[in-house]
């Protein structure tokens, strides 16, 4: 389970996240830059600290690295919020209280994230034809239900 992301971390990480491509520490830099006042060093400094963590791969690219990131956002969101509810005491009521603090939009979002992992096999069935045949089902791990928050998509962390 990761730690969660420090602040200057996340505002680097969001750039990364959102850029969605290989980055330089200048390209951060002047972006961060729109927001506050920020040394080149200190930038450099937690792009490597977030690649020690596993957190972005690096490549070399003359004297300078171009920094990608190992897995998306909504991968660690699903891994913070996996952590925070095994520690809990209580995983039932802990859900029910997460579900009291959701607007109507992430309730939605959540039925629609629970019919995508349940997958076909669990929703109601059409009249099928006589043509039809038994549909495969993916091996856990394959597909869309795969779980967006696994250990290969965390960089194994």
């Amino acid at each position: 389970m990761p730690r969660p992301l420090g602040e200057l971390e996340d505002a680097v990480m969001s750039r990364v996240w959102k850029w969605n491509r290989p980055v330089t520490v200048r390209e951060v830099l002047e972006d961060l830059q729109k927001e506050r006042s920020i040394a080149y060093t200190t930038v450099m400094t937690v792009l490597d600290n977030l690649h020690q963590k596993g957190w972005v791969r690096r490549e070399a690219e003359g004297r300078a690295y171009r920094y990608e990131a190992v897995s998306t956002r909504a991968a660690y969101a699903a891994a913070l919020m996996n952590d925070a509810w095994s520690q809990s005491d209580n995983p039932a009521a802990a859900l029910v209280a997460f579900f009291g603090m959701m607007s109507e939009e992430q309730r939605q979002s959540l039925t629609d994230a629970v019919r995508i992992v349940q997958g076909p096999e669990t929703q109601e069935p059409t009249e099928p034809s006589e043509s039809a045949e038994p549909a495969e089902r993916a091996e856990p791990g394959e597909g869309p239900g795969e779980n967006p928050a696994s250990p290969r998509d965390l960089g194994g962390r």
